[in-house]
């Protein structure tokens, strides 16, 4: 069975893509909603700031069909499980992996129960869990307490977890490094992403390893990753027991791919660094406003990290500082503003408010100028 559509001209989604490069086979019953195939959108602002002839991308995954890059992985992850039998897949999430997980179930026929940190999801992420059907469990405790109970669900037979310590994530995933390298005709000279569970940096830094195997790519990448600072435990080297940043989808304090994204850093040439809940929220504004760009704000970290990079007191050892002038430089935009909302409507965000009248609203407008 295939989940796609056949229709002449119909988006084929990354499984279809680039079956030769993934683990399927025949056998495998494809379950995807089109996903990947995602812009890669010229940056002229950023590019200006980062100076020295350098040009800079913005891949930008909330165009996927659920709104982030758990898609690539999960279309992989779900219809491996329907091929092994499994009648309930199961994810531990900070809200973007439910919401992929319960889509792709729906889409497969499967049932899926997704267990959050309670209190602690942004709204649109938990009404896309709601909607698609999956059974919503709140656990009392952070993302990491809830992934150690999914994995001991997960022996249960019939259960398929779809986390991303399940491999088939990670090679889903690979296909954004694919997708980048396929628009530039070779691998960008540095990659910047957020780092939550860290996942994401594996699987871009495993794409370009093989297409640069393939000779697809002249080069690798260095591979800069930006946590938040109040959970950053790959950057300070330990566990986070209780992580804290505003932006949920990094808000994570043992990485599954801990070990994997260390490595991609260190065979890269690249580092881990941190930046501040203000500097993230700072950079979303921005992007949303000089380029037109509305992302989550855990998807901002790559952008506060090029700010930070380019400051007066920018991070020690930045990878930027090492690539060449009139380098390419890609930045992950991980997930949708429509996200979380929450996050930039509050009490300071409110209408102008104004009478019905020309001359009231061209008062309004020359102040706004």
């Amino acid at each position: 069975m295939k989940g796609s559509l056949e229709a002449p001209g119909a988006t084929i989604g990354v499984i279809e893509r680039y079956r030769e490069h993934l683990p399927v086979t025949e056998a495998t019953p494809v379950f995807t909603l089109s996903e990947g195939s995602t812009p890669l959108v010229h940056s002229p602002r950023l590019s200006a700031i980062v100076g020295r002839g350098c040009r800079v991308y913005l891949k930008y995954e909330g165009l996927n069909p659920t709104g982030s890059f758990k898609d690539r992985g999960m279309t992989v992850a779900v219809s491996k499980a329907a091929e092994s039998g499994a009648h309930l897949v199961i994810c531990a999430s900070t809200g973007n992996t439910s919401a992929a997980a319960a889509a792709y179930a729906a889409r497969a026929g499967i049932k899926c129960a997704v267990f959050l940190p309670c209190g602690k999801i942004a709204m649109g992420k938990l009404a896309q869990a709601f909607v698609h059907g999956a059974v919503v469990i709140a656990i009392e405790g952070n993302f990491d307490q809830c992934l150690k109970l999914v994995r001991e669900m997960a022996t249960e037979p019939g259960i398929s977890i779809v986390n991303s310590v399940n491999p088939y994530r990670l090679e889903g995933q690979k296909t954004a490094a694919f997708e980048v390298i396929d628009a530039l005709g070779d691998a960008p000279h540095l990659h910047v992403l957020p780092v939550g569970n860290a996942g994401n940096t594996t699987a871009y830094w495993r794409g370009y390893l093989e297409y640069h195997r393939l000779n697809r790519a002249t080069r690798l990448p260095r591979m800069l990753g930006f946590e938040a600072a109040g959970a950053a435990p790959i950057y300070y080297d330990r566990v986070v027991e209780y992580p804290e940043t505003a932006a949920s989808a990094i808000r994570i304090g043992n990485p599954a791919s801990w070990k994997m994204a260390t490595a991609a850093f260190r065979e890269s040439g690249g580092a881990i660094e941190i930046i501040t809940d203000e500097e993230i929220f700072a950079a979303q504004s921005w992007l949303a406003s000089k380029e037109g760009l509305f992302v989550e704000p855990a998807s901002a970290a790559p952008i506060a990290g090029l700010f930070k990079c380019r400051s007066q007191t920018p991070c020690a050892g930045c990878p930027i500082q090492k690539i060449p002038d009139d380098a390419v430089i890609v930045c992950t935009l991980t997930g949708h503003g429509l996200k979380d909302t929450a996050a930039v409507l509050n009490e300071r965000v409110k209408p102008l408010a104004a009478l019905p009248e020309k001359a009231a609203i061209l008062s309004i407008l020359d102040k706004a100028k």
